[in-house]
């Protein structure tokens, strides 16, 4: 099966990150490439033609620290995606799986102020938005256009929040997704440490966290 456009169009932003911009992109932890965008920083990495890209948000919001994660599927077959597949590592040796999004909707609707998850929707809209790399046809987007942000406050959150969060979903071959993985972190930012995605196939993702 033949790449869709939108893969080709990654794989081809990517090779040119790779080598025309030697300045803000480098190869660590084997493939994982490294680049700038809209003041994120992103580190990007394929696997038997599944591509993972992540960047740290720069916010909390109530007891999680949050990250921008995007999949494209330019493989022949179903790829098992969730956020449960994300543990974070800090250097001291600190393990935090990250939450589900019925974790984080619940959790959300019981705690958080409609200002709170607002706040998390512009970063995370702006980071959207303005990287070209992230061109999901089934991710935030969608789920935004199919949220019910209406009721009261903890219900307004709940429903801003089950359209950021990642989801566990199979995606197909030509399909890309995207979302916020929260990770319970008492409100605090990712230290100095390692991300690592096992997915349910097997494939496995690791990036190093600054």
């Amino acid at each position: 099966m033949f790449p869709s456009p939108r893969i080709k169009a990654l794989r081809d932003i990517m090779f040119v990150l790779l080598w025309a911009l030697p300045g803000t992109c480098s190869a660590v932890f084997g493939q994982v490439i490294e680049f700038t965008s809209n003041g994120l920083n992103y580190m990007t990495l394929s696997r038997e033609g599944l591509t993972l890209m992540y960047a740290p948000l720069p916010m909390t919001i109530r007891d999680f620290a949050v990250i921008q994660v995007s999949y494209s599927n330019g493989s022949g077959e179903n790829q098992p995606v969730s956020p449960n597949d994300f543990v974070y590592t800090s250097n001291s040796g600190q393990r935090i799986r990250a939450a589900s999004e019925e974790v984080v909707v619940r959790e959300l609707y019981q705690k958080a102020r409609q200002a709170d998850v607002v706040k998390l929707q512009a970063a995370y809209e702006k980071a959207l938005y303005g990287s070209q790399p992230i061109r999901s046809s089934n991710g935030y987007e969608s789920r935004r256009r199919a949220a019910i942000a209406r009721g009261p406050e903890g219900l307004r959150a709940a429903a801003a929040a089950s359209a950021l969060s990642l989801v566990t979903m199979q995606l197909k071959p030509g399909e890309s997704t995207d979302g916020v993985v929260f990770f319970p972190h008492t409100g605090e930012p990712l230290d100095s440490g390692t991300l690592d995605a096992r997915l349910e196939n097997g494939k496995r993702f690791q990036f190093p966290v600054r």
